[in-house]
């Protein structure tokens, strides 16, 4: 098992005098400078002018500036912003700012790994992955604990790129919770499959083949919704507290028999050969050129699948029964409020 690093292994005191610089204040973003703030770092956050996250940041008690004004003024720049525009903003904004000595900082290392990015030697490059949503980061911060994260060094100019990264992590709290070292290229390969094959893409695309199957056989709708969509927070939130033996105690022995005799026909070996081919896409860099390549064209396709998911019968169907819970919306709107109203 890879080693787990805690509060006694990181050095807070190791960004004393340093001033750091959060690129964004989206859901990573807000979530990293008030932690920061919090445990005594000194944080300013860089955003676009006109930003709507600008008067957002000036409320919550932080220094804020032009992107270009922070990444100058900082010692260590966290470019917390989307994948398709790192690296627009990273040579439009900071690459020309940065000096001998600064350490460049991402939570992903999509745009290192796939060389859409590349620091001066003289520089250091690591990373902070926190296992989890920015809401998540900063409510589990306040709350006394810390999301685990992932850490690595891509070049190590200053020799102590890995200490101030761990020191880092203690600041938001991470070293809580675990954080754990990996590779820029472990940790790019392994957080986009787990999303393609299992997070989103494989979850939303089983709830919406078993809703469909359902309504196409006369069920009612909404308790389609209630069976495939409502429910799966339950199943989750069981096998994330114990595994899935944990799961398998807390339902009926008929589910659970349904379980391990169905479930092998719904993940089939193609489903599994069908991963391999997904997982080769992103370790040859496939995937990243196809990405890259439909953002920078218009995004017309990424448009086209968006719209027609959000026009499923499981949305609008979902909208009113969720209406009429309003504990989930109250929820939702909490994480908003958490995260300035930015998830992305």
């Amino acid at each position: 098992m890879p080693q787990m690093y805690y509060d006694k292994d990181a050095d807070l005191g190791l960004l004393k005098g340093k001033k750091i610089g959060v690129i964004g204040f989206g859901s990573q973003g807000h979530a990293h400078a008030l932690n920061l703030k919090d445990s005594g770092c000194d944080v300013a956050v860089g955003l676009y002018p006109g930003s709507k996250s600008w008067k957002a940041v000036e409320d919550s008690g932080l220094n804020v500036g032009s992107v270009g004004e922070v990444a100058e003024a900082s010692d260590i720049i966290m470019l917390l912003v989307p994948d398709q525009v790192a690296k627009d903003v990273y040579y439009g904004h900071v690459a020309d700012r940065l000096q001998a000595g600064n350490m460049v900082m991402w939570a992903h290392g999509f745009n290192v790994h796939y060389g859409q990015v590349n620091a001066p030697d003289d520089v250091d490059v690591t990373m902070v992955a926190p296992k989890g949503p920015g809401h998540l980061v900063r409510r589990v911060y306040t709350e006394g604990g810390g999301v685990p994260a992932l850490f690595a060094v891509h070049q190590n100019a200053s020799e102590q790129a890995r200490q101030i990264a761990l020191a880092y992590a203690k600041g938001i709290g991470s070293t809580r919770g675990g954080v754990m070292e990996t590779t820029f290229r472990e940790e790019t390969e392994t957080d986009l499959f787990g999303e393609q094959s299992v997070l989103c893409g494989g979850t939303t695309a089983l709830v919406k083949a078993a809703f469909e199957t359902l309504t196409e056989a006369g069920y009612p709708a909404e308790l389609a919704y209630f069976e495939c969509m409502h429910e799966l927070k339950l199943i989750v939130d069981l096998m994330y507290e114990g595994g899935m033996e944990y799961m398998r105690y807390s339902i009926s022995d008929t589910a659970e028999y349904g379980d391990v005799t169905r479930g092998p026909r719904i993940i089939t070996d193609e489903t599994k050969a069908e991963m391999r081919r997904i997982l080769d896409e992103i370790r040859s860099g496939k995937f990243a050129e196809e990405w890259i390549a439909e953002s920078r064209g218009g995004r017309k396709n990424f448009q086209r699948l968006r719209d027609q998911d959000r026009s499923h019968q499981i949305e609008s169907v979902g909208e009113e029964l969720r209406g009429l819970m309003p504990w989930i919306s109250a929820g939702k709107q909490s994480v908003q409020e958490a995260s300035g109203g930015a998830l992305d």
